[in-house]
C-alpha cells in the first residue's frame, strides 16, 4: 500500500498539472472499488476547475469550484496516473478523467481496495475516515509529548501501535519498520517499555526519515507509481524492509522476518532490541 511518502509525491506531481485545469469529463469503466463509486459520482466532478490537491494522511484531497473536494486513496494497488488522450484504455483502468488540456488522468487498480468519492469541501473534517484520523506524522502536533502517553497506556507492540491511523495518520509497514531500525528498537517491543527518551527521538527520527523518503519520490517496492507513472527511488535505501536473510548494512547479522498481526516484520537480532 502506497505510504505517506509516496502519497505525498502522487500529490506532488499531480498538483503540478492539476491546479487550475478544468474537468470536461469523466468515464466510470468499473465502479466496484472498496466503497462503490456513487451514481452521481461524474456529475459532480464533470465541468468543475481544480483549485488545490492536498494530502491527509494516505488520501489524496482534490479541491474544485462550488465548494466540492473529490477524495482519493490509492488503496494496495491503485495510481492516479497522466495519459495522453488517444493512449489505450488499459486493463484494470476503472476510472478516467478528460482533462481540458487534452491529457486525461486515469485511475487504475488491479485490486480495488481502492475509494473515490466527491462530497461538500464543508463536510472533509465530519466525514468519518477523516474525523477517526490521529496527527499527521509531518504536522507540528506529531510530538514526543503527544505519543508518549498514547505509547505508556498500550500494551500492543510498537509497531502495531504506529501502523493505528488514529493514532498517527500515513505511516504504514514500510517506515514503521525502517525506523525502528534507526532507533534500535525491535518492532515487537510492548509500546509501554519505550522511555519519553526514547519516544523523542521516534518522533524525530520519524520526521526524518519520512522526508528523505519523498526526496526519493517513495519506494516502489510493488505497484506504486507517481502521477506521471514513474517509479519512486527510495526502495534502493531500505536498511530492513523485505531483506529478510540479507546483510545487516550496520552489522552484518542476516536481517529477519517475523508475522506480526497480518503483516511481516524486518529488523536486524543485533542492532534492534
Amino acid at each position: 500500500m502506497p505510504e505517506l511518502p509516496e502519497v505525498e509525491t502522487v500529490c506532488r506531481t499531480l498538483r503540478k498539472r492539476l491546479r487550475g485545469a478544468r474537468i470536461l469529463h469523466v468515464r466510470v469503466i468499473e465502479g466496484r472499488l472498496r466503497q462503490p463509486v456513487a451514481a452521481d459520482f461524474a456529475a459532480r466532478l464533470e465541468g468543475r476547475k481544480v483549485e488545490a490537491v492536498s494530502r491527509r494522511g494516505k488520501y489524496i484531497v482534490t479541491d474544485l469550484e462550488g465548494g466540492w473536494s473529490w477524495v482519493s486513496h490509492l488503496g494496495m494497488s491503485g495510481k492516479l496516473t497522466f495519459r495522453e488522450r488517444d493512449a489505450s484504455v488499459e486493463k484494470h483502468d476503472h476510472l478516467v478523467f478528460t482533462l481540458d488540456d487534452g491529457a486525461e488522468l486515469r485511475y487504475h487498480d488491479p485490486r480495488r481496495f481502492g475509494l473515490c468519492v466527491v462530497l461538500p469541501s464543508r463536510e472533509l473534517d465530519a466525514w468519518p475516515p477523516f474525523a477517526r484520523l490521529g496527527p499527521d506524522p509531518l504536522d507540528r502536533r506529531f510530538t514526543g509529548d503527544y505519543l508518549y502517553p498514547l505509547l505508556h497506556r498500550s500494551r500492543r507492540s510498537v509497531r502495531d501501535l504506529l501502523l493505528d491511523q488514529q493514532i498517527v495518520c500515513g505511516l504504514g509497514n514500510i517506515y514503521i519498520n525502517e525506523v525502528l531500525f534507526r532507533i534500535g528498537i525491535r518492532p515487537t517491543r510492548r509500546s509501554h517499555r519505550l522511555s519519553r527518551l526514547a519516544t523523542a527521538e521516534l518522533v524525530r527520527e520519524t520526521r526524518a526519515l519520512l522526508r528523505e523518503a519523498i526526496r526519493w519520490r517513495g519506494s516502489s517496492v510493488s505497484d506504486y507509481r507517481d502521477g506521471n507513472d514513474h517509479r519512486g527511488g527510495f526502495q534502493w535505501r531500505l536498511q530492513v524492509y523485505d531483506r529478510k536473510g540479507a546483510p545487516c548494512y550496520g552489522c552484518g547479522a542476516a536481517i529477519k522476518r517475523i508475522g506480526l498481526g497480518n503483516r511481516g516484520a524486518f529488523y536486524c537480532p543485533r542492532c534492534q532490541r
